[in-house]
């Protein structure tokens, strides 16, 4: 049987010259209709391919900004490499959060709950008017994640779940005590499973306004739930991926809050910018998953639509399946889906597999007989900048170009033409950045978040491996690791869009 992969319109717009101006690549996103703008959730990110010589360039970069680090740390005491990095005990105090303030952040954190629930029910069908898709996964699930990043885990102080079980707390104060001791040995697994979750939804579920409230009714539900019978303490640290998901982000921050279990109040302290990350290891291997997840999601989500990963089922596994296997084309098409879901569930695994050979490695070369599990853990932070960057650059066109368009949806939340605060006439064309304005941010965010990681690897190296020597040989495996990564990002922005869409084979049967 022989199967065309025609272009869709998606691809056509790849396929366009590299240097076309991206505003093209949005009208014709636009123009496909809100069934298949929210194949992805929300919409695909308008990105074109990072030209070749660009991802040259970014590749070449990365290497040679590696031995830049590398150079650095090889003439520098280890004493003081922890004073620039920013050691633990280097924070200051700089004011409370709490009070009037912290009520009303909680206050709204709720609210925007609700009416992303409500709205969804009662307001307009179309994912461009109601504002429950916007507000949840442009400005919570994005535009909050990124915010989180500079500011610190302000998540932590305003999770909408948590404000909910204090309510009932206050009704019911025995409400949230554990009633199922959580063995902890069990770690963030639990959360991972929610945010592998999470991702499918995002990538394959097809929500809509309806199903994104049900949906985060039925996740309000399951929190009430779970923190009832395991606790609010573990169930918010162990299962709401959410807080861990934000955890991870506000280590990058240079504000940190302290809090006790009560969540009356939170000291601000200001530290140097990514040390949270040097604080302290991962402590579980779920947790290393999780972030092995954070890096493996986004890269997924950015090849899994593309001509090369389309083309590697239909092209190489399709024809292996038909020779041995005669069945109708559409029997094809559900495995494909049913393909795809797999590779995203072995993703981290993958990204596991990798990451422990390269630590393996970086062990022999550094001579020591710290278990391997244990530098697994130590050097697990490192990779959240990575992670972290490639995320921002995979999406941020989103918060551009949807994000803005919450200017017009306060005053029209539910798509009914409302006018509440006049602004429902405001942000009518949205806005879209220039083609070699996203290539620019693209590679220069990964090319950030690479150096980084290098330069937090090598001070864990510093601290883990004490003797300078031992630990400049053992990070140049890690420095491997982290080059594979980066130029793994900035080969996937490179590969022309598919869609991820199949099509009727245009001949059928031989």
């Amino acid at each position: 049987m022989k199967f065309d992969l025609a272009p869709t319109r998606f691809f056509a717009a790849a396929q366009a010259p590299r240097r076309a101006p991206v505003r093209w690549a949005l009208a014709a996103a636009l123009v496909l209709g809100s069934e298949l703008a929210v194949a992805h959730s929300f919409g695909t990110p308008y990105n074109l391919p990072v030209p070749f010589w660009m991802y040259a360039y970014g590749a070449t970069a990365a290497l040679v900004l590696s031995f830049v680090v590398v150079a650095y740390f090889s003439s520098v005491p280890a004493a003081v490499v922890f004073v620039r990095a920013g050691a633990p005990q280097r924070t200051r105090e700089a004011g409370t959060l709490h009070g009037g303030l912290l009520f009303l952040l909680r206050l709204v954190s709720l609210f925007a709950l609700i009416l992303a629930i409500v709205a969804g029910f009662v307001g307009s069908r179309n994912v461009f008017t109601n504002i429950n898709m916007t507000l949840f996964w442009i400005v919570f699930a994005l535009g909050f994640y990124y915010l989180v990043a500079l500011v610190g885990d302000v998540y932590a102080a305003v999770n909408p779940w948590q404000s909910l079980v204090a309510c009932v707390e206050r009704f019911f104060p025995t409400a949230f005590a554990p009633r199922v001791k959580y063995p902890e040995r069990f770690g963030y697994y639990p959360a991972l499973l929610l945010y592998l979750a999470y991702i499918w939804i995002e990538l394959f579920a097809h929500t809509q306004p309806r199903s994104l409230s049900v949906l985060l009714l039925v996740y309000t539900c399951v929190n009430l739930v779970g923190a009832a019978v395991v606790g609010k303490r573990a169930w918010f640290t162990y299962w709401e991926f959410l807080a861990v998901l934000f955890r991870l982000a506000g280590m990058l921050a240079p504000i940190e809050y302290v809090t006790n279990e009560e969540r009356a109040a939170y000291r601000v302290r200001l530290r140097f910018p990514f040390v949270g990350l040097l604080q302290r290891p991962a402590g579980h291997l779920s947790l290393l998953l999780f972030v092995l997840f954070t890096l493996s999601s986004t890269a997924f989500d950015g090849i899994h639509e593309t001509l090369v990963w389309v083309g590697l089922f239909w092209k190489g596994i399709y024809p292996l399946l038909d020779a041995a296997w005669h069945q109708p084309y559409l029997v094809f098409v559900r495995y494909y889906y049913y393909w795809q879901w797999l590779m995203l569930l072995v993703s981290p695994i993958v990204y596991l597999a990798v990451y422990a050979f390269f630590v393996w490695l970086a062990k022999l070369t550094a001579g020591s007989s710290i278990p391997l599990r244990t530098l697994l853990l130590n050097f697990a932070f490192s990779l959240v900048p990575i992670a972290f960057v490639y995320n921002v650059t995979h999406y941020y066109t989103l918060i551009a170009s949807q994000g803005t368009q919450m200017l017009r949806m306060i005053s029209d939340p539910f798509g009914l033409n409302w006018d509440l605060f006049g602004t429902a006439r405001s942000m009518g064309t949205a806005i879209v950045l220039d083609a070699g304005t996203v290539w620019h941010t693209q590679v220069a965010l990964i090319l950030v978040g690479h150096i980084v990681g290098v330069y937090l690897a090598h001070a864990e190296a510093v601290r883990v491996f004490v003797d300078t020597r031992r630990a400049a040989l053992s990070q140049l495996p890690m420095l491997l690791l982290m080059v594979l990564f980066t130029t793994l990002g900035l080969w996937i922005l490179s590969l022309p869009i598919a869609a991820g869409q199949v099509v009727q084979p245009a001949t059928t049967g031989g």
